[in-house]
């Protein structure tokens, strides 16, 4: 089994030339890969949910910054979290037509819930991040800058992971302000 770690971070531009007046939107794209990708499935999900650990949250935050040895932030960083709720049902609007599914997870990102019917559609909408940051072409101010990007993970022990924190770093991109 591997250890769990965050995948490379790719940070997508709109464009690559920008105005004073523009807004700059970055989209921030990760994933967590590993041990609790491999362990959040329907055979743990139950055996947590029996022994009363239903709630699965994981704290993450994502943050831009620019500037050569003395970096500085850009834009308003991201620090939030996704949970994942386990739950019984017999409601037949949910279930598999493969099996008869009974313990479900309700992925909550950013207060929206989701609700899956495959295991691998939970883990996207739990373990993989795209974000959007956007901020004034004239923070930065006119030239050439070069952005990156940090990134977090963190969680608790629960039945089928032990407790994890992790920061990663994105490989800079340029843009141009005129």
């Amino acid at each position: 089994m591997s250890q769990n770690n965050l995948s490379e971070i790719d940070l997508i531009k709109n464009k690559d030339e920008f105005s004073q007046d523009e807004y700059i939107s970055i989209d921030v794209k990760f994933s967590i890969q590993g041990n609790l990708r491999e362990a959040f499935n329907e055979k743990n999900w139950t055996q947590a949910y029996n022994r009363n650990d239903n709630l699965f949250k994981l704290k993450y935050g994502v943050k831009l910054v620019s500037g050569g040895i003395r970096k500085h932030e850009v834009g308003k960083p991201i620090d939030t979290y996704r949970k994942a709720s386990l739950f019984w049902t017999r409601n037949p609007k949910l279930v598999n037509p493969m099996k008869q599914k009974r313990i479900w997870v309700q992925v909550a990102k950013n207060f929206e819930p989701f609700i899956r019917l495959t295991e691998e559609e939970v883990r996207q909408e739990l373990f993989d991040f795209n974000e959007k940051i956007t901020f004034k072409a004239s923070d930065l101010g006119p030239g050439k800058h070069k952005i990156g990007a940090e990134a977090f993970v963190s969680w608790q022990k629960h039945d089928y992971t032990d407790s994890f924190s992790t920061k990663a770093h994105a490989k800079e991109i340029e843009i141009k302000i005129s």
